[in-house]
C-alpha cells in the first residue's frame, strides 16, 4: 500500500475525526516530508507493543493507532478466554496524552466487553505489572515511552503473567492487529460501567510485598540514617519509591524538587533517562551540597534507576547499568549467604549482553545463573516457567533495569531504590562505601568493564541501512578485532554457534533473534542487536582482567577502557 493510499484509508474512514482529516489535507499540501514519514507505513505493533513519536498518521502514535493495536487484542483476548468475566489493568505514565490515550484504551477494551481496572492517575510501570497479578487480570496495558524524548510515546501490552507478552501470545496479538484493515473496525464507543478506578489500595498491596524483599531488617537507627538524593525525573517514580523509601525506615531523604512535579515536557532534562550524564546533573548538584552516602534516579515510568556514588576522590561518579546490576546481584547472594537462606535452588537471570560478572558471582554462591534474550519479558517468562521448582532471588540487563523478588513480572526501579538504599546502609555499617564495595566485588571476581555504542539511522533509509550492516557482519565474520583472536560467533536470528577454528556448529537453545556475538579468545565479547523499539542499533563490548590490586583499580579499570576504544575503532564503530 502506497503513502497516499493509506492517507486516502483515512481520509474516508466514518471513524477519523474532520479535524485529523484536515490536518492530514494541510501537512499533504504543505509538508510533503512529514506527510510521507507519517503515512508511509503502519505503526509497527511489535513484540512488546507500539513506539512512536506523536501526531497525526499511520506511522504515528496516535488515538487510532492505539485504538486498532486495543481492538486486536481485545480479540485475542475474547478469542483465548471464552469464559465472561475477562478483565485488563490500565496505567499511564507522565508523558504528553498519556492520560487521554489511556481512556482510548480503556474505551476500546470496555466497548468489547472487557472489565478495565484503571489506575486513577500516572502509577509506575512495576505497579502495573503488580496489579495484573493482583486483580487476577487477563492483560494489561501501560501508555509509557519509557525514557525515550518528549515527542514519543509508546505502548507496552502484557499478559496474565503481569509479563510483556511472550510467544505464542506475542506472535498471535500481531497477527489480529495486523488483521484490523480500517479505522473503522475498531469499537471506540466506551462502556464506563465496566471500568473501576483503582489507586491507593494497590498501592498498600504493593509496598507491603517490597518490605518481604528486605535482608537488612535489623538495621540500625544510625545505619538508616543515610543521605539519600533521588530524583523521578518529572516522572512516576515521586509516587512510590519515597513511600518505599520511607516503609524501610529511610528518613534522610532529599528530592531534587526541580523534578519531583511529573510533566510530560520534562523541562529540566534534555533525554529523561537516568543513563545520560545529563540527565542526573541536578542530581548530583543536590548530592554535592547535601554530601550524600547515595544518588539515585529513576526514568518516566519507573522501570530504571541510575545511581551515584563517591569514588576514592570524594567526588560523585555515575555508575552504568552492568556495575550497578553487579553491585546488587552482590549483595543479594552475599547476604542470602549470611542469613542462611540458600535450599539450593534458588537462581538469577541476566540477559545476554549484561555483563558476565554476574554470572561469576552467581558461581561464587553455587546459585544457577540463566541467560536469556535482551528484554525483561524473557526473564520473567524464565521466572514463570520455574515457578514451583527454582526460587528467583534476582537478576536485571545492562539497560539499568532490575527485579528483586518476583511478585512483579517486569524490571523495577521502585524495588531496585529501596535495595540499593539498603545495600548502601549495610555497606555503611561496615564502615565502608559503595565505592569500597565495587572495588571489593572486582576484586574478589574479576575486573570487568563493558561500554555501549548506539547508532541512531532515522527516517525510512534508516532501517535498511541497520539491516545491511548486520549482514556485513554476517557474511564477513572478522578472524580477529584489534589483533585479538575470534573463536567463536553466536547467531541469534539462525539459532547456531560457530567455532571459527574447526567451523563446527551447534543450535543455540534461545528463540530467534536478531543478535550477532563475537567471543574472543582473551574473554572479551562483543554484541551487535538492532533495537525492536527504535531506529537504533547497539554494539556492546565486555572486556575484562584480574584487579592486581585494590591500590590499582583506577589504573587498570582506564586500561579496560583503552582496550574497548581498541576493539570499537577495529570495527570502524
Amino acid at each position: 500500500m502506497t503513502t497516499e493510499e493509506r492517507a486516502q484509508k483515512w481520509l474516508s474512514s466514518q471513524s477519523v475525526d474532520d479535524t485529523t482529516k484536515e490536518s492530514i489535507r494541510k501537512m499533504q499540501s504543505e509538508n510533503p516530508d512529514e506527510f510521507k514519514e507519517s503515512f508511509y507505513q503502519d505503526l509497527e505493533f511489535g513484540t512488546g507493543g507500539l513506539r512512536g513519536i506523536m501526531g497525526v498518521g499511520s506511522n504515528r502514535m496516535n488515538r487510532y493507532t492505539l485504538g486498532m493495536a486495543t481492538q486486536g487484542l481485545s480479540n485475542y483476548l475474547n478469542k483465548t478466554f471464552t469464559e465472561s468475566g475477562i478483565s485488563v489493568a490500565i496505567a499511564h505514565d507522565c508523558r504528553n496524552n498519556s492520560d487521554t490515550f489511556a481512556k482510548t484504551v480503556a474505551d476500546v477494551f470496555t466497548a468489547n466487553g472487557i472489565k478495565v481496572y484503571f489506575f486513577e492517575g500516572l502509577r509506575p510501570t512495576p505497579e502495573l505489572s503488580f496489579a495484573i497479578r493482583y486483580f487476577g487480570c487477563k492483560s494489561g496495558v501501560v501508555l509509557t515511552a519509557s525514557h525515550n524524548p518528549k515527542e514519543y510515546n509508546g505502548y507496552k501490552a502484557y499478559w496474565s503473567d503481569g509479563a510483556q507478552l511472550i510467544e505464542p501470545h506475542d506472535e498471535n496479538v500481531m497477527k489480529e492487529v495486523q488483521a484490523i484493515q480500517s479505522i473503522d473496525d475498531v469499537q471506540f464507543a466506551g462502556n464506563n460501567s465496566l471500568i473501576e478506578y483503582i489507586g491507593e489500595d494497590v498501592d498498600k498491596a504493593y509496598l507491603e510485598e517490597l518490605k518481604k524483599i528486605s535482608l537488612f531488617p535489623k538495621a540500625t537507627e544510625e545505619d538508616k540514617s543515610i543521605k539519600i538524593v533521588f530524583s523521578p525525573i518529572h516522572g512516576t517514580g515521586i509516587t512510590l519509591v519515597p513511600k518505599a523509601l520511607e516503609n524501610f525506615g529511610f528518613k534522610n531523604v532529599h528530592l531534587v524538587e526541580e523534578q519531583t512535579t511529573p510533566d510530560g515536557n520534562f523541562p529540566t532534562v534534555i533525554y529523561p533517562n537516568p543513563e545520560e550524564k545529563e540527565a542526573m546533573k541536578k542530581s548530583l548538584a543536590m548530592g554535592e551540597s547535601v554530601d550524600a552516602d547515595i544518588i539515585m534516579a529513576t526514568d518516566p515510568d519507573a522501570d530504571r534507576v541510575g545511581i551515584a556514588i563517591k569514588n576514592a576522590d570524594n567526588k560523585f561518579e555515575l555508575l552504568n547499568g552492568n556495575q550497578t546490576g553487579s553491585l546488587l546481584i552482590y549483595y543479594l547472594l552475599s547476604r542470602w549467604d549470611e542469613l542462611g537462606k540458600y535450599t539450593g535452588k534458588e537462581f538469577i537471570v541476566k540477559t545476554i549482553v549484561t555483563t558476565e560478572l554476574i554470572k561469576a558471582i552467581a558461581d561464587h554462591f553455587k546459585v544457577k545463573s540463566y541467560d536469556t534474550l535482551t528484554g525483561f519479558k524473557h526473564i520473567a517468562g524464565l521466572i514463570r516457567d520455574l515457578e514451583g521448582k527454582e526460587k528467583f532471588i534476582g537478576g536485571g540487563e545492562e539497560s539499568y533495569g532490575y527485579l528483586i523478588g518476583d511478585f512483579v513480572r517486569d524490571k523495577d526501579a521502585v524495588a531496585s531504590s529501596v535495595m540499593i538504599a539498603e545495600m548502601t546502609a549495610y555497606v555503611k555499617s561496615k564502615g565502608k562505601t559503595v565505592y569500597d564495595y565495587l572495588i571489593e566485588m572486582y576484586a574478589k571476581f574479576g575486573l570487568y568493564r563493558e561500554d555501549l555504542i548506539s547508532i541512531t539511522k532515522k527516517g525510512i533509509s534508516g532501517s535498511e541501512e541497520i539491516k545491511q550492516m548486520m549482514t556485513r557482519f554476517r557474511e564477513n565474520t572478522p578472524g580477529s578485532i584489534n589483533g585479538i583472536k575470534v573463536t567463536k560467533m553466536r547467531d541469534y536470528k539462525t539459532g547456531s554457534e560457530t567455532d571459527l577454528a574447526s567451523g563446527e556448529k551447534k543450535k543455540l537453545d534461545f528463540p530467534s533473534s536478531n543478535v550477532l556475538q563475537f567471543f574472543l579468545e582473551d574473554g572479551s565479547k562483543i554484541s551487535a542487536r538492532p533495537s525492536g523499539t527504535e531506529p537504533k542499533i547497539k554494539f556492546y563490548v565486555s572486556v575484562n582482567s584480574k584487579l592486581s590490586s585494590k591500590e590499582n583499580f583506577k589504573a587498570e579499570f582506564d586500561q579496560l577502557g583503552d582496550k574497548i576504544k581498541g576493539l570499537l575503532d577495529d570495527l570502524n564503530l
